[in-house]
């Protein structure tokens, strides 16, 4: 399993990813309510999909994220938790969230700005946003899937419950 680009390691211009089969790198950041919320804690109990998206209100990622709602029991139940990711402030995650209705975690990454997405290597600097990427952590931490999309590609989100289904 790997990414959707020629070279899997190769996510944009000097960005690399992480490879699977390794531990994910651990993170702690706010949700649109502003409670803390940290990979780690999920160990041991689900796997987690970690989904970075660009930016909150924008027409792909309001689509993917409201097909993902539309579609929440495969993303988010007793054995998996979704966990989706921009570098967007906690207030404008919350007015997202409110507007359509989403009821799974957005995560801020907004400061340190994309620290998270940087340690996953999918922070794209000169548009200050993580690219649309997505990886699935099994329960015991280790990364086992990651998919890379190009900004204005949405994902196949029936291809992430394929692979949760596996995990």
């Amino acid at each position: 399993m790997g990414a959707t680009s020629a070279d899997p390691t190769k996510v944009g211009e000097d960005l690399m990813a992480l490879e699977t089969g390794g531990t994910a790198p651990d993170f702690e950041l706010r949700d649109q309510h502003g409670q803390t919320v940290s990979l780690a804690s999920y160990r041991g109990r689900r796997a987690v999909v970690v989904m970075f998206y660009p930016y909150a209100f924008s027409g792909v990622c309001t689509g993917e994220l409201c097909s993902v709602r539309d579609n929440l029991s495969t993303f988010v139940c007793d054995d998996v938790q979704l966990l989706a990711v921009s570098c967007d402030p906690m207030f404008s995650l919350r007015a997202f969230a409110e507007r359509d209705h989403l009821t799974f975690p957005l995560l801020s990454d907004f400061w340190p700005h994309g620290a998270v997405a940087s340690s996953y290597g999918v922070f794209d600097e000169d548009r200050g946003c993580a690219r649309r990427s997505s990886f699935i952590v099994d329960r015991q931490g280790v990364l086992r899937w990651a998919v890379h999309n190009a900004m204005p590609d949405a994902r196949d989100l029936q291809e992430q419950a394929r692979v949760l289904a596996g995990v």
